[in-house]
């Protein structure tokens, strides 16, 4: 049973990530590689004030939010001057410089050696989560909070405005509308969203190290978005129950634990195959629809 509450806190923690980086890659149209970063960011932040100055959890995440916000800011004025490939490139950059300062900086990051000791996460001073099942009813709660901040995000006019921004970039910037401002806000607060799950990773686990932040893990969490629907918040939750389970069902049914570890590797690929797969034919079907849509003008 605290098994089966450890993988749940698990789907939790990855549904978070899989939402905030939804309202990126499904609703704006931009596939980020950075998100696993931000994820560190948030993840070291709790530690480091825990450890050091004995702050509680809840106090630590709105902290996280601002770096992480911060970060995505000045990263997101880089990127969104840029689209589809060189966008991928930017953030996958800037990934690789996450993991690298998380990696090299021993003297606050302890390198490849990580952060023991992290205490539980302390709602209030004096006030920790203990149990399995505790966990599991936080890590619902802060699903279900970022899930209500992007439903309704996505239903006021800024987020009809991503929407079509990731449909024609063009055609909304004719309309108008900020489309450089939008790329940007969308992506500070991906960040700050993916920061929380950071956060109770950290406090659930105790330990942290670079290793759980690379950009595989980004990989993998582009993976549970497109699994469960780019624009779907509701279906990323399975996605992300499915890709979690995988390799402990693949067990289950004696494969070896080796190739059963593996198997989330070869969905990662195919996903990004897929992920260049749909961009080509968006931008086919866009680069169809302009030239119809002159011909139309010409003949009237």
């Amino acid at each position: 049973m605290e098994y089966l509450l450890h993988l749940f806190v698990l789907i939790c923690i990855y549904t978070i990530l899989a939402q905030s980086l939804s309202l990126v890659a499904g609703y704006s149209g931009q596939v980020s590689l950075a998100h696993a970063g931000f994820y560190g960011l948030g993840a070291y932040t709790t530690a480091l004030m825990s450890i050091h100055w004995e702050t509680p959890a809840m106090l630590n995440i709105p902290v996280a939010m601002l770096l992480s916000g911060g970060l995505a800011w000045v990263v997101a004025r880089v990127a969104a001057k840029t689209v589809d490939d060189y966008y991928i490139i930017i953030t996958l950059g800037i990934q690789v410089v996450i993991y690298s300062i998380m990696n090299n900086w021993q003297s606050v990051t302890h390198g490849p050696l990580g952060i023991p000791g992290i205490p539980a996460f302390a709602i209030v001073p004096g006030v920790e989560l203990e149990s399995k099942f505790a966990y599991c009813l936080l890590g619902m709660t802060l699903a279900g909070l970022v899930w209500g901040v992007l439903h309704r995000l996505m239903h006021s006019p800024f987020g009809r405005v991503l929407i079509a921004l990731s449909e024609d970039e063009v055609y909304t910037k004719s309309l108008g509308k900020d489309v450089a401002g939008a790329k940007t806000v969308s992506f500070v607060i991906s960040g700050m969203l993916a920061s929380i799950a950071g956060v109770l990773y950290a406090h659930y686990i105790s330990y942290i190290d670079p290793s759980s932040f690379t950009v595989d893990e980004s990989i993998f969490i582009l993976s549970i978005v497109i699994i469960g629907g780019m624009r779907n918040l509701l279906h990323i939750f399975c996605a992300a129950a499915f890709l979690v389970l995988l390799p402990e069902a693949l067990r289950f049914v004696g494969m070896p634990s080796s190739i059963a570890a593996n198997m989330r590797q070869i969905f990662y690929g195919l996903a990004l195959i897929l992920v260049f797969y749909r961009m080509r034919s968006t931008n086919q079907k866009l680069s169809i629809n302009m030239e119809v849509q002159r011909d139309i003008e010409n003949k009237g």
